[in-house]
């Protein structure tokens, strides 16, 4: 097939820019244009280069910086990946999709709607449904969403548990990178030899995020999981990758061997389709006493266009009929560009685009 026209919004920051990674020679997408605000336009995107784990292709980094303007994006292309900052996102992505044109959004505004998918293909691909009931839908636009980063991580293994034994109650308490933050993200006197244990409003958004995640989509509403979540946030001196301690009880009695056979051997709609950047094994267990760790698996995943979609899960143990696990997910590739990238595969897969 001819790939898809893209626009990447936000792309002098961090997830526009990991938008940008994900999309070079991406099979199916294409990039049309690169937006953000008129301080920036008409510079290059190496004049803004905010990523440096990745190395940009040379005709990537000549790209231009072009003012956001509704109009132009949408006869330009199909799809707009918004890396927006909530505070100015939600109305853009409104008007886009007003427009005919399919939003897959990073930012929050949207993701608590009722006619909003808040969207992990491994999760709930059937959410995608959604968009059918948005008012813009008749003439091709919609908008999409991706949970919060520190939601994202969990709610894989939290899934494949949930199918497995029935999920009950989990705690959460995050260790999360400064990244997590946008760029330049926590100062440095503030976060050095430092822990923050306040992230404002990301307990109160991952409570909120898994019981929708979780549910179940039916005659065209959302029905919210009635599990009860708990969580404590806390921001680290680390660049890349959550760390998240989960302890949780399960309907069926188990044991922690069916446990982490259950998250390694789980698989679904994005692995079955074969997406571009879905990992093979959407979840990576690891029996080493002290991982995961950021520093060691924050890009866990395969093939190489999946690189940092895996969540890696460790240090699984059982006490009193609760079990306890360590997981570790990058909080802007799986977190964040990536997930809305999957997000976009599937909407293609499933022809809506």
């Amino acid at each position: 097939m001819s790939k898809i026209k893209v626009a990447v919004l936000g792309a002098t920051g961090m997830i526009g820019q990991r938008f940008i990674q994900l999309l070079e020679d991406h099979p199916w997408f294409e990039i049309g244009g690169l937006y953000a605000s008129e301080r920036s336009e008409g510079k290059r995107l190496t004049d803004v280069l905010k990523v440096r784990d990745h190395q940009f292709q040379d005709e990537t980094l000549a790209m231009k910086i072009e003012r956001l303007e509704i109009k132009k994006i949408a006869q330009t292309n199909r799809i707009a990946f918004s890396g927006l900052p909530s505070d100015i996102a939600g109305p853009i992505e409104s008007d886009l999709a007003t427009e005919g044109i399919a939003v897959f959004s990073n930012a929050a505004n949207h993701r608590m709607r009722a006619d909003v998918p808040l969207l992990i293909p491994e999760c709930n691909a059937a959410h995608l449904d959604a968009v059918k009931n948005q008012e813009t839908y008749a003439n091709g636009g919609y908008i999409v969403t991706n949970a919060n980063c520190s939601t994202t991580g969990i709610a894989l293994p939290l899934k494949a548990i949930d199918e497995a034994f029935g999920l009950n109650f989990v705690s959460i308490s995050t260790y999360q990178a400064v990244s997590g933050a946008g760029y330049p993200g926590v100062p440095s006197l503030d976060i050095l030899c430092n822990v923050v244990p306040y992230i404002k409003g990301e307990e109160e958004k991952m409570e909120m995020e898994l019981s929708k995640i979780l549910g179940k989509y039916e005659n065209s509403q959302f029905t919210n999981a009635e599990i009860n979540v708990l969580a404590n946030c806390v921001r680290v001196p680390v660049i890349d990758g959550h760390l998240e301690s989960l302890v949780l009880r399960v309907a069926q009695k188990t044991k922690v061997d069916e446990m982490k056979a259950a998250m390694a051997s789980f698989q679904a709609e994005p692995q079955k389709l074969e997406l571009p950047s879905a990992p093979v094994k959407p979840i990576i267990v690891r029996e080493e006493p002290d991982r995961p760790q950021p520093a060691c698996d924050a890009f866990a995943g395969e093939p190489s266009r999946a690189r940092g979609m895996a969540c890696t899960v460790g240090r699984v143990r059982e006490k009193d009929n609760y079990f306890k696990m360590f997981v570790l997910s990058h909080n802007t590739l799986r977190g964040g560009a990536g997930g809305s990238v999957l997000n976009a595969e599937l909407a293609v897969a499933k022809k809506l685009i």
